[in-house]
Protein backbone atom coordinates (compact mmCIF):
# COMPACT_ATOMS: atom_id res chain seq x y z
CA UNK A 1 0.00 0.00 0.00
CA UNK A 2 1.38 3.31 -1.06
CA UNK A 3 1.04 6.27 1.30
CA UNK A 4 0.47 9.59 -0.36
CA UNK A 5 1.05 12.88 1.42
CA UNK A 6 -1.50 15.60 0.82
CA UNK A 7 -0.03 18.99 -0.08
CA UNK A 8 -0.21 21.61 2.68
CA UNK A 9 -3.30 23.73 2.63
CA UNK A 10 -2.85 27.22 1.32
CA UNK A 11 -3.63 29.99 3.84
CA UNK A 12 -5.18 33.08 2.42
CA UNK A 13 -3.43 36.37 3.17
CA UNK A 14 -4.78 37.94 6.35
CA UNK A 15 -6.45 34.67 7.46
CA UNK A 16 -6.03 33.53 11.08
CA UNK A 17 -2.87 31.54 11.63
CA UNK A 18 -0.86 33.26 8.92
CA UNK A 19 2.15 35.15 10.31
CA UNK A 20 2.06 38.85 9.70
CA UNK A 21 5.06 40.66 8.33
CA UNK A 22 5.95 44.22 9.08
CA UNK A 23 4.25 44.48 12.49
CA UNK A 24 5.31 48.08 12.97
CA UNK A 25 3.75 49.16 9.73
CA UNK A 26 0.52 47.23 10.24
CA UNK A 27 0.08 48.41 13.86
CA UNK A 28 0.30 52.11 13.05
CA UNK A 29 -3.24 52.63 14.31
CA UNK A 30 -2.27 51.52 17.82
CA UNK A 31 0.70 53.88 17.89
CA UNK A 32 -1.59 56.64 16.65
CA UNK A 33 -3.94 56.08 19.60
CA UNK A 34 -1.15 56.28 22.19
CA UNK A 35 0.59 59.21 20.52
CA UNK A 36 -1.33 61.95 22.45
CA UNK A 37 -0.35 60.42 25.81
CA UNK A 38 3.21 59.90 24.59
CA UNK A 39 3.50 63.50 23.40
CA UNK A 40 2.13 64.83 26.70
CA UNK A 41 4.56 62.62 28.61
CA UNK A 42 7.54 63.86 26.61
CA UNK A 43 6.48 67.52 26.95
CA UNK A 44 5.52 67.62 30.62
CA UNK A 45 7.46 64.74 32.24
CA UNK A 46 10.21 63.18 30.18
CA UNK A 47 11.48 66.40 28.62
CA UNK A 48 11.60 68.48 31.83
CA UNK A 49 13.27 65.58 33.65
CA UNK A 50 16.08 65.44 31.10
CA UNK A 51 16.41 69.23 31.22
CA UNK A 52 16.64 69.09 35.03
CA UNK A 53 19.46 66.54 34.80
CA UNK A 54 21.31 68.85 32.42
CA UNK A 55 20.73 71.96 34.54
CA UNK A 56 22.00 70.18 37.67
CA UNK A 57 25.47 70.30 36.11
CA UNK A 58 25.43 74.10 35.81
CA UNK A 59 25.31 77.17 38.02
CA UNK A 60 22.72 79.50 36.53
CA UNK A 61 20.73 82.44 37.90
CA UNK A 62 18.70 83.02 34.67
CA UNK A 63 20.39 86.44 34.28
CA UNK A 64 23.94 85.49 33.39
CA UNK A 65 25.16 82.72 31.08
CA UNK A 66 25.14 79.26 32.75
CA UNK A 67 28.47 78.08 34.17
CA UNK A 68 29.35 74.39 34.00
CA UNK A 69 30.24 73.12 37.51
CA UNK A 70 29.97 69.36 37.04
CA UNK A 71 29.07 67.56 40.25
CA UNK A 72 29.53 70.60 42.53
CA UNK A 73 25.79 70.97 43.06
CA UNK A 74 25.56 67.38 44.25
CA UNK A 75 28.45 67.90 46.68
CA UNK A 76 26.67 70.95 48.10
CA UNK A 77 23.73 68.75 49.05
CA UNK A 78 25.71 67.17 51.89
CA UNK A 79 26.90 70.55 53.16
CA UNK A 80 23.51 72.27 53.24
CA UNK A 81 21.97 72.16 56.76
CA UNK A 82 18.66 73.57 55.52
CA UNK A 83 18.35 70.78 52.99
CA UNK A 84 18.97 68.16 55.68
CA UNK A 85 16.28 69.72 57.86
CA UNK A 86 13.89 69.84 54.91
CA UNK A 87 14.68 66.19 54.23
CA UNK A 88 13.81 65.27 57.81
CA UNK A 89 10.63 67.35 57.81
CA UNK A 90 9.50 65.72 54.59
CA UNK A 91 10.02 62.21 55.91
CA UNK A 92 8.22 63.03 59.16
CA UNK A 93 5.30 64.49 57.24
CA UNK A 94 5.17 61.57 54.78
CA UNK A 95 5.36 58.91 57.51
CA UNK A 96 2.69 60.61 59.62
CA UNK A 97 0.49 61.09 56.56
CA UNK A 98 0.72 57.42 55.54
CA UNK A 99 -0.04 56.13 59.05
CA UNK A 100 -2.93 58.50 59.77
CA UNK A 101 -4.52 58.15 56.34
CA UNK A 102 -4.30 54.36 56.07
CA UNK A 103 -5.38 53.65 59.65
CA UNK A 104 -8.00 56.40 59.84
CA UNK A 105 -9.49 55.63 56.43
CA UNK A 106 -9.62 51.89 57.15
CA UNK A 107 -11.38 52.35 60.49
CA UNK A 108 -13.81 54.84 58.96
CA UNK A 109 -14.52 52.50 56.04
CA UNK A 110 -15.22 49.63 58.45
CA UNK A 111 -17.66 51.80 60.39
CA UNK A 112 -19.46 53.08 57.28
CA UNK A 113 -19.63 49.61 55.75
CA UNK A 114 -21.58 48.38 58.79
CA UNK A 115 -24.21 51.11 58.54
CA UNK A 116 -27.45 49.44 57.53
CA UNK A 117 -29.31 52.53 56.29
CA UNK A 118 -28.22 53.58 52.83
CA UNK A 119 -29.14 57.23 53.32
CA UNK A 120 -26.87 57.53 56.35
CA UNK A 121 -24.08 55.66 54.58
CA UNK A 122 -24.23 57.91 51.50
CA UNK A 123 -24.34 61.04 53.65
CA UNK A 124 -21.21 60.01 55.56
CA UNK A 125 -19.38 59.11 52.34
CA UNK A 126 -20.22 62.48 50.82
CA UNK A 127 -19.29 64.39 53.98
CA UNK A 128 -15.92 62.67 54.26
CA UNK A 129 -15.05 63.00 50.58
CA UNK A 130 -16.27 66.58 50.14
CA UNK A 131 -13.13 68.33 51.56
CA UNK A 132 -11.01 66.53 48.97
CA UNK A 133 -12.68 68.36 46.08
CA UNK A 134 -11.93 71.77 47.64
CA UNK A 135 -8.79 73.46 46.33
CA UNK A 136 -5.71 73.53 48.56
CA UNK A 137 -5.76 77.34 48.51
CA UNK A 138 -9.25 77.48 50.01
CA UNK A 139 -8.44 74.79 52.56
CA UNK A 140 -5.23 76.52 53.64
CA UNK A 141 -6.95 79.88 54.08
CA UNK A 142 -9.83 78.26 55.96
CA UNK A 143 -7.58 76.54 58.49
CA UNK A 144 -5.33 79.56 58.77
CA UNK A 145 -8.41 81.39 60.01
CA UNK A 146 -9.63 78.51 62.19
CA UNK A 147 -6.26 78.22 63.98
CA UNK A 148 -5.55 81.94 64.23
CA UNK A 149 -4.28 82.70 67.77
CA UNK A 150 -6.34 85.90 68.06
CA UNK A 151 -9.80 85.03 66.72
CA UNK A 152 -9.66 81.40 65.57
CA UNK A 153 -12.56 79.17 66.53
CA UNK A 154 -10.31 76.29 67.57
CA UNK A 155 -8.38 78.40 70.07
CA UNK A 156 -11.62 79.91 71.32
CA UNK A 157 -13.07 76.54 72.32
CA UNK A 158 -9.74 75.37 73.75
CA UNK A 159 -9.78 78.41 76.02
CA UNK A 160 -13.39 77.64 76.97
CA UNK A 161 -12.10 74.33 78.31
CA UNK A 162 -9.65 76.15 80.55
CA UNK A 163 -6.59 75.24 78.48
CA UNK A 164 -3.94 77.41 76.88
CA UNK A 165 -3.96 76.99 73.09
CA UNK A 166 -0.63 76.87 71.28
CA UNK A 167 0.55 79.28 68.61
CA UNK A 168 -0.11 76.77 65.90
CA UNK A 169 1.86 78.32 63.06
CA UNK A 170 4.31 80.40 65.12
CA UNK A 171 5.63 77.67 67.42
CA UNK A 172 8.19 75.37 65.70
CA UNK A 173 6.98 72.47 67.84
CA UNK A 174 3.37 72.82 66.61
CA UNK A 175 3.70 74.12 63.05
CA UNK A 176 4.42 70.79 61.33
CA UNK A 177 1.81 68.81 63.35
CA UNK A 178 -0.76 71.47 62.41
CA UNK A 179 0.08 71.04 58.71
CA UNK A 180 -0.18 67.25 59.13
CA UNK A 181 -3.64 67.66 60.67
CA UNK A 182 -4.81 69.98 57.89
CA UNK A 183 -3.58 67.56 55.24
CA UNK A 184 -5.38 64.71 57.02
CA UNK A 185 -8.67 66.64 57.02
CA UNK A 186 -8.32 67.58 53.36
CA UNK A 187 -7.19 64.31 51.77
CA UNK A 188 -8.69 61.63 54.03
CA UNK A 189 -11.69 61.31 51.72
CA UNK A 190 -9.60 59.99 48.84
CA UNK A 191 -8.02 57.23 50.94
CA UNK A 192 -11.41 56.53 52.54
CA UNK A 193 -13.03 55.85 49.16
CA UNK A 194 -10.17 53.51 48.22
CA UNK A 195 -10.53 51.60 51.50
CA UNK A 196 -14.29 51.39 51.19
CA UNK A 197 -14.03 50.02 47.66
CA UNK A 198 -11.44 47.46 48.78
CA UNK A 199 -13.53 46.46 51.78
CA UNK A 200 -16.53 45.72 49.60
CA UNK A 201 -14.46 43.28 47.50
CA UNK A 202 -13.78 40.99 50.48
CA UNK A 203 -15.66 37.73 49.74
CA UNK A 204 -18.51 37.41 52.22
CA UNK A 205 -18.37 33.64 52.05
CA UNK A 206 -14.94 33.73 53.67
CA UNK A 207 -16.26 35.97 56.44
CA UNK A 208 -19.25 33.69 57.01
CA UNK A 209 -17.00 30.61 57.01
CA UNK A 210 -14.74 32.16 59.63
CA UNK A 211 -17.71 33.06 61.82
CA UNK A 212 -19.08 29.54 61.43
CA UNK A 213 -15.75 28.23 62.71
CA UNK A 214 -16.17 30.37 65.83
CA UNK A 215 -13.98 33.37 64.95
CA UNK A 216 -14.88 36.64 66.63
CA UNK A 217 -14.83 40.06 64.97
CA UNK A 218 -11.18 40.74 65.82
CA UNK A 219 -10.09 37.38 64.41
CA UNK A 220 -12.17 37.87 61.27
CA UNK A 221 -10.62 41.29 60.77
CA UNK A 222 -6.98 40.19 61.15
CA UNK A 223 -7.24 36.78 59.46
CA UNK A 224 -9.75 37.45 56.68
CA UNK A 225 -10.36 41.16 56.06
CA UNK A 226 -6.78 42.44 56.26
CA UNK A 227 -5.26 39.69 54.04
CA UNK A 228 -7.97 40.11 51.42
CA UNK A 229 -7.56 43.90 51.53
CA UNK A 230 -3.76 43.80 51.41
CA UNK A 231 -3.58 44.87 47.72
CA UNK A 232 -5.79 47.86 48.55
CA UNK A 233 -3.69 48.71 51.61
CA UNK A 234 -0.54 48.47 49.50
CA UNK A 235 -1.94 50.76 46.81
CA UNK A 236 -3.11 53.31 49.38
CA UNK A 237 0.31 53.26 51.09
CA UNK A 238 2.22 53.87 47.86
CA UNK A 239 -0.09 56.61 46.58
CA UNK A 240 -0.26 58.38 49.95
CA UNK A 241 3.51 58.40 50.36
CA UNK A 242 4.13 59.77 46.87
CA UNK A 243 1.58 62.54 47.39
CA UNK A 244 2.79 63.42 50.90
CA UNK A 245 6.44 63.55 49.87
CA UNK A 246 5.56 66.29 47.37
CA UNK A 247 3.56 68.44 49.80
CA UNK A 248 3.81 72.12 48.93
CA UNK A 249 0.56 74.11 48.73
CA UNK A 250 -0.46 74.46 52.41
CA UNK A 251 3.11 75.13 53.51
CA UNK A 252 3.58 77.84 50.90
CA UNK A 253 0.27 79.52 51.75
CA UNK A 254 0.23 79.20 55.56
CA UNK A 255 3.79 79.14 56.89
CA UNK A 256 6.12 79.74 53.95
CA UNK A 257 8.42 77.09 55.41
CA UNK A 258 8.68 78.74 58.84
CA UNK A 259 9.02 79.25 61.66
CA UNK A 260 12.78 78.57 61.68
CA UNK A 261 12.37 76.19 58.72
CA UNK A 262 10.22 73.91 60.90
CA UNK A 263 7.84 73.25 58.00
CA UNK A 264 10.28 73.48 55.10
CA UNK A 265 9.97 70.38 52.93
CA UNK A 266 12.04 69.30 49.95
CA UNK A 267 9.60 70.66 47.37
CA UNK A 268 9.27 73.90 49.35
CA UNK A 269 13.07 74.21 49.49
CA UNK A 270 13.25 73.46 45.77
CA UNK A 271 10.85 76.33 45.14
CA UNK A 272 12.85 78.69 47.33
CA UNK A 273 16.12 77.88 45.59
CA UNK A 274 14.69 78.01 42.08
CA UNK A 275 12.22 80.90 42.18
CA UNK A 276 13.39 83.05 45.09
CA UNK A 277 17.17 82.60 45.18
CA UNK A 278 17.32 81.93 41.38
CA UNK A 279 19.74 79.04 41.86
CA UNK A 280 18.33 77.04 38.98
CA UNK A 281 21.13 74.47 38.88
CA UNK A 282 20.93 73.71 42.59
CA UNK A 283 17.12 73.61 42.48
CA UNK A 284 17.33 71.06 39.66
CA UNK A 285 19.66 68.99 41.82
CA UNK A 286 17.13 69.03 44.66
CA UNK A 287 14.43 67.98 42.18
CA UNK A 288 16.53 64.97 41.18
CA UNK A 289 16.92 64.08 44.86
CA UNK A 290 13.13 64.17 45.29
CA UNK A 291 12.69 61.90 42.28
CA UNK A 292 15.35 59.42 43.41
CA UNK A 293 14.00 59.21 46.97
CA UNK A 294 10.42 58.62 45.80
CA UNK A 295 11.60 55.98 43.32
CA UNK A 296 13.73 54.15 45.92
CA UNK A 297 11.01 54.16 48.57
CA UNK A 298 8.43 52.99 46.03
CA UNK A 299 10.71 50.17 44.88
CA UNK A 300 11.26 49.23 48.53
CA UNK A 301 7.51 49.13 49.06
CA UNK A 302 7.07 46.87 46.03
CA UNK A 303 9.83 44.57 47.31
CA UNK A 304 8.29 44.41 50.78
CA UNK A 305 4.83 43.80 49.32
CA UNK A 306 5.90 40.28 48.31
CA UNK A 307 6.01 39.39 52.00
CA UNK A 308 2.62 40.71 53.10
CA UNK A 309 0.38 41.39 50.09
CA UNK A 310 -1.95 38.49 49.34
CA UNK A 311 -2.53 37.92 45.65
CA UNK A 312 -5.73 36.05 44.91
Amino acid sequence: MTLTQNPPARVAPGAPGRPRAGGLGRNWLGYLFISPALVLFLIFIGGPFLVAIGLSLFRWDMLTPPEFVGADNFRLLFEDPTLLQAFGNTFVFAFASVVTHVVGALLLALAVNRVARRAVSYFVRTAVFFPFIISWAAVALLWQYMLDPAFGLVNHYIERLGLTPPDWFLDPAWALPAIIGIDFWHTLGFTFIIMLAGLQTVPQQLVEAARTDGANRRQVFWNVTVPMMSPTLFFATVVTFIGAFQIFDPIQIITGGGPDDATTTLVMYLYEQGFQAFQIGYASTVAIVVFVVIMLVTLLQFWASRKWVYQQ
